[in-house]
């Protein structure tokens, strides 16, 4: 496929191209508003009944969707000729199901907290995520801050689980 710059592709767009469809999660982040939310929450709602129905296949599938994401997230990238566009959320993609694969419990209340703390982390990215993202490029930098707003998520999880004795 030839290098195409558009700011923001159409549907129409998307179906021409595989990298697109994944980088804007099947649609999700053509959102007007909130692209990297309704990425992850398509992204936790795809997610949660492969992890219900086998944790091994869900591992699976975060593992090919991370290591295929940095080039997904890459070339979609490239395609639109803006380093990490806002609806580029195949990395919520990933971001979310890390978070999900690392809960205490599968219950809808840690997921609706994974939900909320990830956004939070992902939209506020505090040091060192805000430090990462301004120094990595290409598809590993486009995925790597929401990796690491992914991990702040499950430790600040467990943190207060353990610490409250909290079970939902």
């Amino acid at each position: 496929m030839n290098r195409t710059v558009f700011n923001r592709p159409s549907f129409k767009q998307l179906l021409q191209s595989p990298a697109l469809m994944l980088g804007f999660g099947f649609g999700s982040g053509l959102a007007k508003k909130g692209p990297g939310t309704a990425g992850t929450l398509l992204g936790l709602l795809l997610f949660v009944p492969l992890l219900q129905w086998s944790e091994a296949a869900a591992w699976t599938v975060f593992i090919l969707g991370t290591l295929g994401g940095i080039w997904i997230c890459g070339r979609a990238s490239e395609l639109l000729g803006v380093h990490d566009h806002g609806g580029i959320v195949w990395d919520e993609f990933a971001g979310i199901w890390l978070v999900l694969l690392c809960l205490p419990q599968q219950t809808w209340h840690y997921w609706l907290l994974a939900f909320v703390l990830f956004r939070l982390f992902d939209i506020l990215k505090p040091w060192p995520i805000r430090w990462v993202d301004a120094r990595v490029g290409g598809g590993f930098g486009i995925m790597v801050d929401d990796l690491l707003a992914a991990a702040a998520t499950i430790g600040f999880i467990w943190a207060i689980t353990t610490t409250f004795n909290l079970s939902f």
